[in-house]
């Protein structure tokens, strides 16, 4: 199998955990009472982060697509992908920055909630952390290249 033995398999796998987890943990996470079906959203907002989520899980197949199915300029078809998804991690570490400006916040009070670090007594948000590690695999998938 060519996508195997071309060299760019560390760089295949990491981008696809990078892809796992923004194209398909999300629907785990946000398909639910905390937030698409969350009683306190507006409607229009629970309609926003269910066309969020099934544009990121479309946007993760495609990447998923250009990782692992055999076509011309495999090197590039993997920036590509891991570009995609920089895309969408990337625009999540801009609004969490930008979040003051409209009014947001990392968490509501019945969504989830941040949790206890392993060290020290700061509070870490899920999100927070989830993409930040997903992030760090994504930037060493791209890396190896």
């Amino acid at each position: 199998m060519e996508s195997i033995s071309d060299g760019h398999l560390l760089s295949r796998l990491l981008l696809t955990l990078a892809a796992i987890g923004y194209g398909f943990v999300t629907i785990k996470a946000d398909f639910n009472r905390t937030h698409a079906t969350n009683p306190l959203w507006t409607p229009h907002a629970r309609f926003h982060v269910v066309w969020q989520v099934l544009s990121y899980t479309g946007i993760a197949v495609i990447a998923l697509c250009l990782i692992w199915l055999k076509g011309p300029l495999p090197r590039e078809r993997l920036l590509f992908a891991g570009a995609l998804g920089a895309a969408v991690y990337g625009a999540f570490f801009a609004t969490l920055v930008a979040r003051k400006l409209f009014g947001g916040a990392l968490y509501d009070q019945n969504g989830y909630p941040p949790f206890r670090s392993p060290v020290g007594p700061w509070l870490w948000d899920a999100n927070v952390t989830a993409f930040s590690v997903l992030s760090t695999i994504l930037l060493v998938g791209i890396f190896v290249v």
